[in-house]
């Protein structure tokens, strides 16, 4: 079987590696629009948390440079800008070129501009030189990448030694009492609510299943090991509905 139809998952389904990307990209080119109010709606306003966590991670300092991969919108680019000021440089990536737009958009409309660039960008195949960043981000977004391992690699030989890795993620519920209410809110309320707010009810139905498919936090942790990240770790949120993975380059 050639590697192109190999078969991987998108969400429940079973598609041709050659077809996932093409398939995740027209999720979030549907879902754009509405992205930042469905988040909130999605979280009740819980992601803006979340992600204010895992920046408090990044420990970026004045002059450095970060990388937000799959960024979306833009909310962890805003952040490491506000944390690396004007003498630093956040590069904003997506593989989706309507949700840059949105990311670049809101970045403008926050008084950034200058020091941050915009580059439309494979998580697989980042276009960046080798240690070129003291920070790399990936929000939500590692779940949607065909070639995982891939992807961590890319991140791993961008990173400069030293630098870090912040994962977060969608992952599984610690309480078992969590489950049934996480899968009935999943799979009944969300698909309705893109249904009315995005007029989207498929997308929000596959990035639903889209978290159930995504590694757990254990083997996610050996997953940044096999990229050739160190003191590797992870911190659970929300009892473990989302997890911060972390990791250095030595």
């Amino acid at each position: 079987m050639a590697d192109s139809d190999h078969k991987v998952d998108f969400g429940y389904e079973q598609v041709a590696r050659a077809d996932k990307a093409g398939r995740v990209r027209a999720v979030f080119a549907s879902v754009a629009p509405k992205y930042d109010v469905m988040n909130d709606l999605m979280s009740f306003g819980a992601h803006r948390l979340w992600k204010r966590f895992a920046l408090s991670l990044t420990g970026l300092r004045t002059g450095q440079h970060a990388l937000d991969v799959a960024g979306g919108t833009g909310d962890l680019a805003a952040g490491m800008l506000r944390q690396v000021g004007k003498t630093g440089r956040v590069v904003l990536s997506d593989v989706n070129e309507k949700m840059l737009e949105r990311g670049r958009d809101r970045l403008l409309d926050l008084g950034f501009a200058g020091n941050v660039e915009y580059v439309l960008a494979d998580a697989e195949r980042l276009p960046f030189g080798n240690d070129s960043f003291d920070c790399v981000t990936i929000g939500f977004g590692l779940r949607n990448v065909t070639d995982k391992a891939a992807a961590l690699e890319s991140m791993h030989r961008v990173l400069k030694p030293g630098g870090q890795l912040l994962v977060l993620e969608f992952s599984r519920p610690l309480a078992p009492f969590l489950k049934p209410m996480y899968d009935a809110y999943s799979f009944q309320i969300l698909p309705r609510l893109g249904r009315i707010v995005a007029g989207d009810s498929a997308s929000y139905r596959y990035l639903a299943e889209s978290i159930r498919m995504h590694p757990d936090q254990e083997t996610l942790l050996g997953m940044l090991r096999d990229a050739g990240f160190a003191q590797v770790r992870y911190h659970n949120l929300a009892g473990g509905i989302v997890a911060v993975h972390r990791g250095y380059k030595i």
